[in-house]
């Protein structure tokens, strides 16, 4: 690899395993700066049910691509890669070291590998899908996406139905939507890629992502869902996102509070077993067997993070 290159640490691992927590050690450690990448932290007024990084954690060290568009907004994947490859460029003109750190797969591919030619919106296909999720539900929607474009399904929540849509639409051109993702374009230059993957043990994780989920319901969620829908509309794309959407059901009376915790539990459960099926798939993820938090995975991430930087710093042969 060229020495002219810049490290950068990509982050990943599925919703509670203590990314953020890592990925500051890691920053105060080795001089960096933190880019998210999560799909729901984008928009600002939304604190409870994003699972953000405190006030607090965002001082400690630089953040970047948190609260950067409304909840009205729509924020692709084409539009997180140009603003992150943006924060990028900022860290590394500062000679600070990069680190992207989320969970929302698709984002991070747009960002390494580069976005594709994507066919023309089809505004009669959306409308059709939108009334078939109306008439059938949204699970339905997400089972047909399943049978056109499997990978795709697994990296979107059936409740995204914005996204859920998209894909669909992408999958009837000529090629799936992950195919077209493959093929790629204007891959992203200049980076020499350190990628770590959290991975605990699935009791320890789904006992996590319930105490989680339910802390968010006691914190005020309620509250926080129901200024959001009086301001932006219950079909603002963002509250149909997880805890979002089960807070939202309670306040029309679809569900009980218990329920909705229940549900969102069961429901970031099952979001955690896509992330890691999309990530096992990134190449080259240096898979570390515990929660960010805990101090042999702090060490071992931070001895895998010299070693690459000791790689940069040695001669060529």
């Amino acid at each position: 690899m060229s020495q002219h290159e810049t490290l950068m640490i990509v982050l990943v691992g599925p919703t509670a395993s203590g990314k953020t927590s890592l990925a500051i050690r890691l920053a105060e450690e080795f001089d960096g700066e933190i880019v998210s990448c999560d799909s729901v932290a984008v928009y600002r007024e939304m604190e409870i049910g994003t699972a953000k990084p405190s006030l607090e954690e965002r001082s400690l060290v630089p953040h970047h691509l948190i609260d950067v568009a409304w909840p009205d907004e729509q924020v692709t994947a084409g539009d997180y890669s140009r603003m992150a490859r943006e924060a990028l460029a900022g860290i590394t003109g500062r000679s600070r070291i990069p680190i992207v750190a989320g969970g929302t797969g698709l984002y991070l591919r747009a960002l390494i590998e580069g976005l594709f030619d994507a066919p023309a919106a089809r505004p009669e296909l959306r409308k059709r899908l939108r009334a078939r999720a109306e008439q059938r539900g949204l699970a339905h929607l997400h089972r047909i996406l399943e049978r056109l474009d499997a990978e795709a399904a697994r990296s979107i929540h059936p409740n995204d139905l914005p996204k859920v849509i998209r894909a669909i639409e992408v999958s009837l051109s000529d090629t799936p939507m992950t195919e077209q993702w493959k093929r790629g374009r204007d891959r992203l230059e200049g980076y020499r890629i350190l990628r770590l993957g959290l991975n605990p043990p699935r009791a320890r994780l789904y006992e996590r992502i319930n105490q989680r989920a339910a802390a968010m319901f006691d914190r005020g969620l309620m509250e926080e869902a129901e200024r959001l829908i009086e301001r932006y509309g219950r079909e603002c794309q963002p509250l149909g996102s997880l805890g979002y959407s089960q807070a939202a059901a309670v306040l029309s009376g679809e569900l009980t509070r218990e329920e909705a915790v229940v549900q969102a539990q069961q429901g970031h459960r099952n979001y955690a077993k896509r992330q890691l099926t999309w990530f096992r798939r990134e190449p080259e993820v240096h898979w570390l067997e515990g929660l960010g938090g805990e101090q042999h995975i702090v060490d071992e991430a931070m001895g895998l993070v010299s070693g690459f930087l000791d790689a940069k710093a040695a001669p060529s042969p």
